[in-house]
């Protein structure tokens, strides 16, 4: 490692280190804040829940939106929707955070993990139709880095079992299409993520978006507790009563004032992201072939979301060592996803064992870039050189 040695020498000065997240105030948020605190009303369903869902409904054209603590708050509230039973089955990418398997677990559904093809990283229609059987009640895909998946070939494979519930766990890709058609408007159920990390942020935060006209009475009753307050409120019952199960899953209006203000500039907000992820690729790609490594691809009929910008080394020593460098130089990228399949929770929860090996590759391979709204020109650059550097020093000797 003595040239690594060497090329740490050359990039740490003075700088700054370059964040591999910022979340940016973008407009109104804190004067929505503000506005929230003053009107005395800090719980859930309050009018910046309202107004929030609103623009999200507008958006994706779902039936309801349901405003939840998080993205992982959405998936639980969409598997009690199922009255998953013992026997049942849930399939999952591999490829994935732990809350898109751990929903579905929590309800007693067993779990059979997917690979993902190499592509966009989205669960692998091919891998799919090997897993369905009779006791498969739904399959969650992810919209990987906020690139659509395969929908068409999901969609061929799923065709032959139509009680198949789909569900999009779409915490990468609001405002991202595929085929024109907006990302979370594809499933039965979607759910978004607010996280800090996210395009749009509240701190903790998420939504269900309900595609099927006949789930919103139930999942109203699920959202409030097991109650039938919502029909209450709307003076459709006298009186409100505990009628099934459910759970707190409202968000707070604070939190929602403030999300509010980040989605009234998501025009900005995505031309921003859109730019970052153009000059990496533009500063990227003419050296991929040179220096060994695989630049993250957009298929044409796919509108990215821009939820970060990723590229694929050789080999996962190399990516470490790369990523090593980076740090060393003050440029904070990282890595990802873990496989599922291989973790002692996902064994645990697994009905039966399934090879997944893209997904094995590609979690040793990937590297993330800093990547957050104003990240400026001076920073991308430094972003590009030392990966480049880092890349040309780690490449092997020919």
């Amino acid at each position: 490692m003595a040239h690594a040695q060497e090329l740490e020498h050359d990039l740490v000065g003075e700088l700054p280190d370059i964040a591999f997240n910022v979340a940016s105030v973008e407009g109104r948020e804190l004067e929505h804040v503000q506005a929230a605190v003053r009107s005395g009303h800090l719980s859930s369903g309050g009018d910046f829940a309202r107004r929030s869902a609103e623009v999200l409904a507008a958006d994706t054209g779902s039936a309801e939106v349901l405003m939840t603590t998080s993205c992982t708050a959405a998936l639980e509230l969409s598997a009690m929707l199922m009255d998953l039973q013992e026997g049942d089955t849930v399939i999952v990418p591999s490829f994935t955070f732990t809350s898109t398997g751990l929903a579905f677990a929590r309800q007693g559904a067993g779990l059979l993990f997917c690979d993902i093809e190499p592509d966009t990283l989205g669960l692998d229609p091919a891998h799919l139709a090997t897993l369905l059987d009779e006791h498969v009640r739904a399959v969650v895909i992810v919209h990987y880095a906020g690139v659509a998946c395969d929908v068409q070939g999901i969609r061929d494979v799923l065709a032959e079992w139509p009680e198949v519930r789909l569900v999009e766990d779409n915490a990468h890709g609001l405002f991202g299409t595929w085929r024109g058609e907006p990302l979370g408007s594809l499933g039965r159920y979607a759910t978004l993520s607010f996280h800090e990390t996210k395009n749009f942020v509240c701190g903790e935060g998420g939504a269900l978006l309900l595609n099927d006209p006949e789930d919103v009475d139930r999942a109203r009753v699920l959202y409030d507790k097991g109650t039938n307050r919502h029909a209450f409120m709307l003076g459709q019952v006298d009186k409100y009563t505990w009628k099934d199960t459910g759970s707190s899953f409202g968000l707070s209006d604070v939190l929602a004032a403030y999300l509010l203000g980040q989605l009234e500039q998501r025009e900005a907000v995505q031309a921003k992201r859109q730019r970052v992820s153009e000059r990496y690729a533009a500063a990227l790609a003419p050296y991929a072939d040179e220096l060994g490594f695989e630049v993250m691809r957009v298929p044409e009929d796919r509108g990215a979301a821009h939820h970060m910008f990723y590229v694929l080394l050789s080999h996962r020593d190399r990516r470490n060592d790369v990523l090593e460098l980076m740090r060393k130089a003050g440029v904070q990228a990282t890595f990802h996803y873990q496989p599922l399949h291989t973790s002692d929770a996902g064994r645990s929860f697994a009905v039966r064992p399934t090879d997944c090996p893209v997904s094995q590759d590609v979690s040793e391979r990937l590297l993330r870039l800093p990547f957050h709204n104003n990240l400026s020109d001076p920073d991308l650059d430094r972003v590009v050189a030392s990966f480049l550097e880092a890349s040309t020093v780690t490449l092997p000797e020919r």
